[in-house]
C-alpha cells in the first residue's frame, strides 16, 4: 500500500524526479532550499541569545539557580541538574533524569540563559507529567535512528540491483526521520509555553524581561521548524527521483 502511494506520488507529479536540461537534476533544489533554512533559523537563534545573553535579569539568579527554583516549584526533586560543554548544548535527558545546561547557560544571570533553562525545564515537567507528545517522541528515537542511517543505503542496494520494493523500503525508512521532526515540533513549543508561562508566575522575568525571554524561545523553535522542512524536502526529493517505477 504505502509502495503504491510512492508511485502514486511519482506518477501525479509527472516524473519530474528526473534530470533537465544539460543533466542537472533540478530535485537538488530541494535539498539547496532545506539547507538555506536551516542555516538562517541557525543564524537567527545564535544571533538572538547572543543580544540578549548580553543583558543581565533582575532577578540576579543563573540559569543553573533558576532551573532549581522552577523545578522545586513544579515538584520534581529527582531531576540533576549538570553542567555541559558547549555553545547552546543544553538538553533535559528523560532517560538519565538529568537537565544538562551548557557554559552559556548554567552560571549566566541573563535573560537569554534563564530562558533557556526555563525552557529545559518545560521538558522535565513534561517528563513528570507523562506529556503524550514527549513519551512517543522518545517511543521514536529509535526507529527514527534507525531509518536515517539505513534508509539510504537500502534505497541505493535497491537502486544497484534495479529492485523497486527495496528503493521504496529504503525511503519508507528514511520517513522516519521526517516522522520523528514532526513529533518533536509539538513538544518544543509546549516547553517554550510552559517556560515563559512559570517565568512569569514566579517572577523570575519582569513583563518587560519576558519579551526577550519569548524572542530567544521563538528564534529556537524556528531551528525545529527549518528542520522538519529540511527534512521534508529532502524525502521530497527521494520520492521524486527514485520513488516511482522504473521508466523504459
Amino acid at each position: 500500500m504505502i509502495s503504491a502511494l510512492l508511485y502514486g506520488t511519482y506518477d501525479y507529479l509527472g516524473g519530474l524526479g528526473g534530470y533537465g536540461y544539460y543533466g542537472f537534476d533540478w530535485t537538488y533544489i530541494l535539498v539547496i532550499i532545506g539547507a538555506i533554512f536551516s542555516m538562517a533559523a541557525s543564524s537567527g537563534v545564535k544571533s538572538t541569545y547572543a543580544k540578549y545573553s548580553k543583558i543581565p535579569a533582575r532577578c540576579g539568579l543563573t540559569g543553573a539557580e533558576a532551573a532549581q527554583r522552577i523545578l522545586n516549584n513544579a515538584g520534581i526533586y529527582d531531576v540533576k541538574i549538570e553542567h555541559i560543554r558547549g555553545q547552546l548544548t543544553d538538553h533535559f535527558d528523560p532517560s538519565a533524569m538529568v537537565l544538562r545546561l551548557s557554559d552559556a547557560v548554567y552560571g549566566s544571570t541573563s535573560i537569554g540563559a534563564i530562558s533557556v533553562a526555563a525552557h529545559e525545564c518545560g521538558h522535565a515537567m513534561q517528563k513528570n507529567e507523562n506529556y503524550f507528545p514527549m513519551t512517543l517522541r522518545h517511543a521514536f528515537v529509535v526507529p527514527a535512528n534507525l531509518g536515517s542511517k539505513a534508509g539510504i543505503p537500502i534505497l541505493i542496494g535497491g537502486m544497484v540491483l534495479s529492485f523497486q520494493p527495496l528503493v521504496s523500503l529504503g525511503i519508507i525508512l528514511f520517513s522516519a526521520g521526517f516522522l520523528f521532526h514532526v513529533i518533536t515540533l509539538p513538544v518544543e513549543f509546549n516547553a517554550s509555553a510552559r517556560a515563559l508561562e512559570t517565568l512569569g508566575e514566579m517572577r523570575i522575568l519582569d513583563e518587560d524581561e519576558l519579551v526577550g525571554g519569548r524572542k530567544t524561545l521563538k528564534a529556537a523553535a524556528l531551528t525545529y521548524v527549518a528542520s522538519a522542512a529540511a527534512a521534508l524536502l529532502t524525502l521530497l526529493r527521494l520520492i521524486l527521483k527514485y520513488g516511482g517505477k522504473r521508466r523504459k
